[in-house]
């Protein structure tokens, strides 16, 4: 490829790294290719906090920013005050606001807004390398479509190995060394093994899974469910209330997951359970915050002409109610938050509605 990483103020960064390592997680015969240096594409908070992490651990890290004035700070003053202020960047990480420089990489990570997934992978697929694993870090289903991220990164990146990663972080914890532990989803074994080496640290560790959608969907499905728990807690329902809606929300989430063909049990683990407490319990979530201040009355708009950061419920609302639809189950608390936040009803509204609803059993009775 035309497109080189070697600069005078940046790491080294050879693709295709060929050397191998032994690994536990295939036993003492195999062998695992060796993630030496990483791509990650998007510099908000969470990506910002994944190089930080990543380049600690001694990988080499190679940050897109969209913004050319993101990618200077990092650079120049090892801070990103747009995304993640008050943290302190390890001098390594190498950004740049040049896509083609974050493609030359053993593995990539997509840490965009899940909105703007489509159109940055069809980008990157000009300049990565056949084989190299590709890892959406996005939580979000697309809007025009009802896709699920992976099923976005079949169509623009066909052929490359594909990860999902997602669980219970806060950037701002990530970033300054807590320990966190996430959900790493894969349908290959070679590509989990690969990535599992890679991204085990005493500070992060990842569980691994071969259920794709169940990760997927938990990841998507907790941000609406965190704006309507905002929604309880700007109204000053309760923590009953609250604990309400996370139980019931997960009885959504998990309906979906079933339906699109992921396993129920993905539900009761990091991606699931794990991320759906940690973001509706929280005012660090974005999707929490902002569902606060609906419950406190203000608008979205005013709510969202405040913030640089993306809240992906609002956008992931409305997808994931037609998804319910389009497969035949009910989700009444997604739905409301879409109604709220996409289609202009009241807060007011939708609490009655809610409460209006039949009684009904708590679970379904197996045929």
């Amino acid at each position: 490829m035309v497109f080189g990483l070697l600069q005078s103020e940046g790491p080294d960064c050879p693709a295709n790294n060929q050397r191998v390592l032994s690994s536990g997680l295939r036993g003492n015969s195999e062998n695992i290719m060796s993630i030496d240096c990483i791509g990650i594409l998007g510099a908000g908070a969470w990506g910002t906090a994944l190089a930080q992490a990543i380049s600690t651990a001694g990988h080499q890290t190679v940050l897109w920013a969209h913004e050319q004035e993101v990618a200077d700070a990092i650079n120049n003053d090892h801070e990103n005050p747009l995304f993640l202020q008050g943290v302190s960047l390890n001098h390594a990480i190498r950004a740049t606001s040049v896509l083609a420089e974050a493609g030359e990489v053993d593995a990539v990570f997509l840490v965009v807004p899940a909105q703007f997934l489509r159109g940055v992978a069809a980008r990157l697929a000009f300049v990565i390398a056949s084989g190299v694993a590709v890892v959406v870090c996005a939580k979000g289903i697309e809007q025009e479509s009802s896709a699920l991220m992976s099923e976005v990164i079949a169509e623009t990146l066909p052929g490359h190995p594909l990860g999902i990663l997602s669980g219970p972080t806060f950037a701002s914890e990530v970033a300054t060394g807590l320990p966190i532990a996430l959900t790493l989803a894969t349908t290959d074994k070679r590509t989990g093994a690969d990535l599992m080496e890679a991204l085990g640290t005493p500070q992060i560790r990842p569980y691994l899974t071969n259920d794709v959608i169940g990760a997927e969907i938990g990841g998507a499905v907790k941000n609406v469910l965190a704006i309507a728990c905002g929604i309880t807690e700007g109204r000053q329902f309760g923590d009953s209330a609250r604990a309400a809606i996370i139980t019931r929300g997960l009885a959504e989430m998990t309906r979906l997951c079933v339906a699109k063909g992921g396993r129920a049990e993905t539900m009761m683990g990091l991606s699931g359970i794990g991320d759906l407490t940690l973001t509706c319990t929280s005012t660090q979530s974005r999707n929490y915050s902002l569902g606060v201040e609906l419950g406190q009355g203000k608008t979205l708009a005013d709510i969202m002409a405040s913030r640089r950061s993306v809240a992906e419920g609002v956008f992931s609302a409305e997808a994931v109610a037609a998804l319910a639809r389009q497969v035949g189950i009910e989700m009444p608390i997604v739905e409301a938050v879409d109604s709220i936040v996409n289609k202009g009803e009241t807060v007011d509204t939708k609490i009655r509605e809610l409460l209006a609803r039949p009684f009904r059993a708590e679970a379904p009775r197996k045929r």
